[in-house]
């Protein structure tokens, strides 16, 4: 129980941070791959949400459509083996985005990969810190860091996207969290909220101006990445049934409420494709 809490709290957390910190500096860094590879969450995003936003999530002056459009790209956050069922850090669930990102990612003429891509021994796992176990929270140079289990460390099984994930035209992977001293949930911007991926650049060099986010989990990554595409000017929308959700003790609730307010709509996968 204690470890479900020490979670909650970090995505309670986490979520408030990304919602109302603007990066102060950047670092653009030019991840690695440029195609698909290979190939945390209960229940689909639905449950315990908040009111929703709008099925489109166009702000003001924005198309109000949900139909993919050019300028429009869809963000595929960690569908990871570590975090399937049996993972190292399973969210429940897992797998049943991946149907549903396969038949949302050919309406789409921009897509994009994201992978957990850590270093062994990674500042953010517990067995890097002695006398600390996995959910322990430990204060680092960036602020309190939630300690995890090893995982989707780089070049290894549970690293790899979901063997059945086919997105065979996404143009860009983006690999975070590989800076050993810092950890990342956003697609945008690392945990420390001033190094940037390089996404955000390579999104508005593509004339891309709205961003559909998928993925696991709604409530940690999918939710940072949200918010984040927000701060930097993208408009954002969460398919909400092709991501999963942690969801204890109402932090899905908590999370769909900072994204409403952030102004991140919510759509179903039909009215897309």
């Amino acid at each position: 129980m204690l470890a479900r809490r020490a979670i909650v709290a970090a995505g309670t957390a986490a979520v408030a941070m990304a919602a109302t910190r603007a990066p102060a500096q950047a670092q653009v860094t030019q991840p690695q791959g440029a195609q698909a590879q290979g190939a945390g969450a209960q229940g689909a995003g639905t449950q315990g949400g908040a009111a929703r936003a709008g099925a489109s999530g166009a702000q003001p002056g924005g198309d109000a459509s949900p139909r993919p459009r050019a300028g429009d790209a869809l963000l595929v956050v960690d569908v990871q083996n570590d975090f399937m069922p049996g993972g190292a850090l399973a969210v429940p669930r897992g797998d049943e985005v991946v149907p549903v990102i396969n038949r949302l990612a050919p309406a789409f003429r921009l897509a994009v990969l994201t992978q957990d891509w850590h270093v062994p021994g990674h500042s953010s796992f517990a067995s890097s810190h002695p006398d600390r176990k996995p959910f322990d929270v430990l204060k680092l140079a960036y602020g309190n860091q939630v300690l995890w289990p090893d995982h989707c460390v780089q070049g290894t099984e549970g690293a790899a996207l979901h063997r059945d994930l086919s997105v065979p035209h996404a143009q860009l992977v983006i690999r975070k969290g590989y800076n050993r001293d810092v950890d990342s949930y956003s697609a945008f911007i690392e945990a420390d909220r001033k190094t940037r991926t390089g996404l955000d650049a390579w999104l508005k060099a593509k004339g891309v101006r709205r961003v559909f986010c998928c993925g696991l989990a709604t409530d940690f990554c999918v939710a940072w990445t949200a918010l984040d595409a927000r701060r930097l000017g993208f408009e954002a929308i969460v398919v909400e049934d092709a991501c999963r959700a942690i969801d204890l003790d109402g932090s899905l609730a908590r999370a769909w409420d900072a994204m409403a307010k952030a102004g991140v709509g919510r759509v179903r996968a039909a009215a897309i494709a």
